[in-house]
C-alpha cells in the first residue's frame, strides 16, 4: 500500500483499492477507512464499513433494472450505475483486505 495523503505530518492514509469511480483508503492511526465516491469522502470504522458492504450487496440490481421504465432509477441518492460502481469498489476493497491478511499469515508462518 502506498501513502496517498498525509494530514498534519501524523495521520497517513494508505490506499487500499481504487477504481475509476472512487477509492478506499485506510488510516491506521484513526483505525478507520475513508471512501471517496461520487464526489464525497466519508469516514467509516470497520463495523460500519461491513454494514455498508452488507447493505450494498443486498441491493437487487436486476430488479432495479427490470422496474417499470417510468420509475426513477435512483435508490436513495445513488443511480443504478452508481450502485454497481460502489459494489465494485467495496468488492475490490474487501478482496485486497483479504489478500493482505493471507500474505501476512503466510509470512508469519515462514518466520516462525
Amino acid at each position: 500500500m502506498q501513502v496517498i495523503e498525509t494530514i498534519d505530518n501524523q495521520v497517513k492514509l494508505y490506499e487500499v483499492f481504487s477504481s475509476r469511480s472512487g477509492s478506499v483508503s485506510q488510516c491506521d492511526r484513526e483505525n478507520c477507512w475513508y471512501i471517496d465516491f461520487a464526489g464525497k469522502v466519508s469516514r467509516f470504522d470497520y463495523r460500519c464499513l461491513l454494514l455498508l458492504k452488507k447493505a450494498v450487496y443486498n441491493i437487487d440490481i436486476e430488479a432495479l433494472l427490470l422496474k417499470n421504465a417510468k420509475s426513477a432509477d435512483h435508490f436513495y441518492v445513488l443511480s443504478t450505475l452508481e450502485i454497481i460502481a460502489l459494489k465494485e469498489l467495496l468488492q475490490g476493497t474487501f478482496t485486497m483486505l483479504e489478500l493482505n491478511h493471507i500474505i501476512q499469515d503466510r509470512l508469519y508462518r515462514l518466520a516462525v
